[in-house]
């Protein structure tokens, strides 16, 4: 007992201390990662579903092998997830989905982002000092977590494009959370690494560290009889339960009376609306590739850099001339530095948006690019018909990532990509009903004024939705047939994950799963940063000039391809997902 008081001493020493340093400053590594699994390409003809986790996966299959679409099967499979990965994803949390309708031939896109308290004020994380707040100082308790929009968004999603009943899509996560999961390698390890900050909530502690110091095991079976009691309050009564009854007061006690106390409020829920958003679509090499709009910047900052490569031939290059890489970077540094100025939630910020991805706009941010020597610094561009006196102060921010991303297609034609996330692994670490709340206003600009003392675009206002970077990708062929549904987790390194995955199938004919395979190579705007197995380039791509940092980088890309009447589907072997189909 004195060992065990002693450690957590010490463990909250080290939790409250400056020893979390901001995320570039220190090792690639944001999640702990399990080791690299060998996974081979799935191919069927009928239908396919690929997730994070493998019971997730068997849950959407099962729902599809029923009869369900895309959307009942995405329901079913993020209920699980929840359960057995609720580092990433869950009910606390918000998402952002793109489904495309065979029948119809048209593309849904679906924005259930968090929101921030109307209380909230562009202050919420400045100190009493007057100075920023450490990221884990203001993302740990109630401070952070914004409005949950995952639910209303698939209810929405539910509404417009599902077939089976409501109550039965959650009937598999019941089962599982009362009978026990098996806990996987990578949540443990992850529990291992965070028990320093988990000193906020006793209720999490309980269900994480049940002996108070060690976390559940690895291949142990772990039952959470709460979160299946809110699965079927949600199955039977609806999602009012939540927003507007006994969940939500739950959620609001637990943020307004946490050590680091939030600003929620009930009325904040049950004002709470996922919105139907214009998806962002242009074409790379014959091909249309759709993603999601503001205020995610996933499919505009992606977008921007195809349109930027696309002057370059990275095909006749290949993926093993650093030459490729080099091109690829510098476009997203160009890309990224845009995406820091004008990409923010648009019902509060005016955004030049599409204009950033005019043909001439891009052949003129493209030819900034130099084969042969690295850009230190780059601006943010003016794209035509933007007056740049509406714009407001960059936000060059990096945060810790979490995260979750699936796709599917079902027996009808039907496709389905979604991202959701809490925000930072384990989200805030507080716990109510089974389930953790997220931390997603710490995607928020810290500091609500720059430098100069202007505004910056991304600064906290209430209900505002925080700027992301979750990329869920359909794109078409040259003949306008859904070719690919792709994503990943991994905060803002999902575009440089994504990205990459592009145009290794595309520019370099790769099958799906060795293009999960490749190791990551990206930048954000501040370092090239490369994935230890692909320490080879450091060196030419530091010739060029290119800080370099290598290091672990933790992608989780699940991707479906659909090509001569055939379905494959590949999961990132970084992580625990599967395909399965029929």
């Amino acid at each position: 007992m004195i060992f065990r008081h002693f450690l957590r001493i010490v463990a909250i020493f080290l939790c409250f201390s400056g020893a979390y340093a901001q995320e570039m400053d220190r090792p690639l590594s944001p999640e702990i990662a399990t080791a690299t699994q060998v996974k081979k390409q799935v191919q069927t003809g009928k239908f396919m579903a690929v997730m994070a986790h493998p019971d997730a996966t068997k849950a959407a299959y099962n729902i599809l092998a029923q009869g369900g679409t895309a959307a009942d099967a995405a329901i079913a499979a993020q209920m699980v997830l929840g359960l057995v990965e609720p580092q990433s994803s869950g009910l606390g949390g918000g998402g952002f989905v793109l489904y495309y309708d065979a029948q119809k031939k048209t593309l849904l896109s679906l924005d259930g982002r968090e929101t921030a308290p109307e209380t909230a004020s562009q202050y919420l994380f400045i100190g009493r000092d007057g100075k920023p707040m450490g990221f884990y100082n203001a993302s740990i308790g109630g401070r952070a977590v914004g409005v949950p929009g995952l639910l209303k968004m698939l209810e929405e999603l539910h509404h417009q494009k599902g077939k089976m009943p409501w109550a039965d899509l959650f009937s598999p996560a019941i089962q599982r959370a009362e009978e026990g999961f098996t806990v996987s390698e990578r949540l443990h390890r992850m529990l291992v690494e965070e028990r320093p900050r988990f000193q906020q909530d006793v209720i999490a502690q309980l269900y994480f560290y049940p002996d108070t110091v060690e976390p559940i095991a690895a291949g142990s079976q772990k039952r959470n009889p709460d979160y299946a009691v809110t699965l079927r309050r949600i199955a039977e009564k609806g999602i009012d339960s939540f927003y507007n009854g006994e969940i939500g007061e739950a959620i609001v006690k637990k943020v307004r009376h946490s050590d680091n106390a939030g600003l929620l409020a009930i009325e904040d829920l049950r004002d709470y609306k996922a919105i139907e958003r214009k998806p962002v679509c242009a074409m790379y090499r014959g091909y249309e590739v759709c993603s999601m709009g503001q205020p995610s910047s996933g499919g505009l900052t992606l977008l921007e850099i195809l349109g930027m490569v696309e002057h370059y031939d990275l095909a006749k290059w290949g993926a093993e001339n650093p030459k490729s890489w080099h091109v690829i970077s510098e476009a997203s540094h160009l890309a990224f530095a845009d995406r820091n100025k004008y990409m923010v939630d648009p019902d509060f910020v005016a955004s030049p948006n599409t204009l950033l991805l005019q043909p001439d706009y891009l052949k003129a941010r493209a030819a900034l690019i130099n084969i042969d020597k690295a850009m230190l610094e780059v601006q943010a561009g003016i794209p035509p018909g933007w007056n740049d006196q509406q714009a407001m102060a960059a936000d060059h921010s990096l945060k810790p990532p979490g995260t979750t991303h699936m796709n599917i297609v079902d027996g009808y034609g039907n496709i389905l990509s979604m991202t959701s996330s809490i925000e930072n692994a384990f989200g805030s670490r507080l716990m109510t009903g089974g389930f953790l709340l997220n931390n997603q206003l710490t995607d928020f600009a810290f500091d609500p004024i720059d430098e100069e003392g202007m505004p910056v675009a991304n600064r906290v206002e209430g209900g505002k939705r925080p700027r992301s970077s979750m990329t869920p990708v359909i794109i078409f062929d040259k003949d306008g047939k859904p070719f690919m549904a792709i994503g990943s987790a991994g905060g803002s390194r999902i575009i440089g994950f994504v990205l990459e995955r592009i145009i290794s199938v595309i520019d370099w004919h790769m099958d799906l799963q060795d293009a999960m395979n490749a190791p990551n190579i990206l930048h954000r705007g501040q370092k090239l940063e490369v994935e230890k197995s692909a320490v080879k380039f450091a060196e030419p791509l530091k010739n060029l000039g290119h800080p370099v940092l290598v290091g672990e980088m933790n992608s989780g890309l699940t991707a479906i391809m659909l090509k001569d009447g055939k379905i494959y589907g590949a999961a990132d072997p970084r992580r625990d997902g599967i395909a399965m189909g029929q």
